[in-house]
């Protein structure tokens, strides 16, 4: 049996999905070999997986989305690191309530992928979601070497906003040891960085940016891309274009600048965890997420587990926190059935305030239809 499972937000975290599950499966078998492998999909939560897998977890002091210092951590194992940009430049980092679309910066990432290249990293995984910021990766570029100057010589203001007056970008200075790691940039999000499927239309509203602040952003964007394009040549305009350009807010244009490979976040993060040998050793998977929708079927955790489980020939159920795909289409993405808190606690708020118990109670039912 392995549990590989994703967090479900806002009531439990990875770790934890696979404890409860565990407890609830034991309680009607107790006996039952039971592995937990927490999963990511290169979001929030990707660090806390890898650790859960075995990494180790460094902590480094680094700027947050507005500037102030934050403790971010990052994960080590031999020669490899997992890096989070949402640990220094995610929406957890910003105060209750509070939105920067324009001027939340990705420098503290920057400082995060230094400070793993500082730890000896020869390959980085670099998992972007969740992020506060639209600055096109120019904050993390920054944190790196590069220099983004205004028409007086002046460095452009933190932020997206900040871009619409960049004059010249001067890249000679970025971290030489970029060159020569293994750069991926793991990400369920395959948005190009402007335009209507671009970064601020599709996700500035979820950080608080206006309509107005949209065609701020995404012009603001547009021009970052050109100057780049004056010093870079075609290839600027091209990665711009690019799958994965538009993901965290651009930070996915930025990592792409500086010779990341694009791959999807999940089927990076089940290779980085082990998952194949865990998966030889089961003959049941149970994953799954707080909500199973159709935002489920484009990369998230679940849908990457259930295709590789049963490309193995293994057969997956799912848990979440609320279920909104049918059967059909659950068994198409290769889950033979779902279990949702919902059916055993129908009011949401407490669904979520009670998450672990209901949860352990959910698991006892798979125990009762698959292993007794």
């Amino acid at each position: 049996m392995l549990v590989a499972a994703d967090k479900f937000k806002g009531s439990l975290t990875a770790v934890e999905v696979a404890e409860r599950v565990t407890a609830g499966l034991r309680r009607v078998v107790p006996g039952v070999s039971v592995e937990a492998l927490p999963v990511a999909d290169g979001g929030d939560g990707t660090v806390a997986a890898a650790v859960a897998a075995g990494f180790e977890r460094r902590e480094v002091r680094v700027a947050g989305p507005l500037g102030g210092e934050v403790t971010a951590a990052y994960a080590l194992r031999g020669d490899t690191a997992v890096v989070e940009m949402a640990e220094a430049s995610g929406l957890q980092r910003l105060p209750e309530g509070v939105f920067a679309p324009l001027t939340a910066s990705t420098y503290g990432s920057g400082e995060l992928l230094r400070a793993a290249l500082d730890a000896g990293a020869a390959t980085i995984v670099f998992g972007v979601g969740g992020s506060a910021t639209t600055d096109g990766g120019a904050g993390m570029l920054s944190a790196l070497g590069a220099r983004f100057l205004k028409a007086d010589g002046e460095p452009v203001a933190p932020g997206g906003a900040g871009l619409a007056e960049l004059a010249t970008a001067d890249l000679s200075g970025l971290d030489p040891r970029l060159a020569s790691v293994e750069f991926v940039l793991a990400s369920d999000v395959d948005n190009p960085l402007t335009g209507p499927k671009g970064a601020p239309a599709v996700y500035g509203p979820q950080k608080g940016a206006s309509p107005e602040d949209v065609e701020r952003l995404d012009a603001a964007l547009a021009h970052f891309a050109k100057v780049l394009e004056g010093e870079l040549g075609e290839k600027a305009a091209e990665y711009a274009a690019s799958p994965g350009a538009g993901a965290a807010g651009g930070i996915g244009y930025g990592a792409l600048l500086v010779g990341a490979r694009f791959r999807p976040g999940i089927e990076v993060m089940l290779e980085v965890l082990g998952f194949a040998p865990a998966l030889e050793r089961a003959d049941l998977v149970i994953t799954g997420e707080g909500s199973l929708d159709q935002q489920t079927l484009h990369g998230k955790a679940p849908a990457g587990v259930a295709t590789a489980a049963r490309a193995a020939g293994k057969e997956v159920v799912a848990v979440c926190g609320r279920l909104a795909l049918p059967p059909e289409t659950l068994g198409k993405a290769g889950i033979r059935r779902a279990y949702a808190l919902t059916d055993i606690e129908p009011d949401v708020e407490k669904c979520i305030a009670d998450a672990g118990p209901i949860l352990e109670r959910t698991a006892e039912r798979i125990a009762r239809d698959f292993l007794s």
